[in-house]
């Protein structure tokens, strides 16, 4: 990022390092850079990153902006350049605006799951499990061994949790449930209860 350094004696090399947009310079707190000296005004000048350029503009100051030894109103900013405010001398030091972005890894998630020539998902966290549950939330897969379990005090349902978000898990290809009888079956059944019942009592 673009950065001044202050060369005059008293301020000890102090460094500004500007921010995009506006920044504005004075002896006024309400500066995003204040420097305070008497011949610095209030609000002396606005220095602009935009649209890859460093712009400088002095906002009427009593003393005047002046860049390279030269009274300026407007110009832009190039690095290796002298800018004065007052009788407060800053070198330009950099106008680079260029943003280093860092690149941002999630230790906890794991490399995607492996396919078998079986179809079979392995587990990206247990490679000699099979993937058996999914979350509903973030899909990540998993095993059953990966699977947070967790029962809440007094209830007798327990939760099963996703490692990675928290969310609840399903098993793959879902629970299976016992099928429903039907009407014909239930009563098939009860005609044979009360045969074997009188088979019984009769012997």
């Amino acid at each position: 990022m673009a950065r001044l350094l202050i060369k005059t004696a008293g301020f000890e090399n102090q460094l500004i390092e500007l921010k995009l947009g506006a920044n504005r310079v004075g002896r006024s707190t309400e500066n995003d850079f204040q420097i305070v000296h008497p011949t610095i005004s209030s609000n002396h000048c606005e220095i602009v990153l935009k649209d890859g350029v460093v712009l400088l503009r002095d906002l009427e100051s009593t003393n005047g902006t002046f860049l390279n030894g030269m009274q300026v109103r407007e110009t832009e900013l190039a690095a290796g350049q002298t800018l004065r405010l007052g009788d407060v001398e800053l070198f330009v030091e950099s106008t680079d605006l260029t943003i280093a972005i860092p690149k941002f890894i999630n230790p906890e998630l794991p490399a995607p799951p492996v396919v078998l020539a079986s179809g079979t998902l392995v587990c990206p966290r247990h490679a000699h499990a099979s993937v058996t549950h999914q979350c509903t939330h973030c899909k990540e897969v998993m095993c059953d061994a990966c699977v947070h379990r967790l029962r809440r005090k007094g209830g007798k349902k327990t939760l099963q949790l996703c490692p990675i978000c928290s969310n609840p898990v399903a098993l793959i290809g879902g629970e299976v449930k016992a099928k429903k009888k039907g009407l014909f079956a239930r009563v098939t059944e009860t005609v044979k209860l009360k045969w074997t019942r009188a088979i019984h009592l009769g012997k």
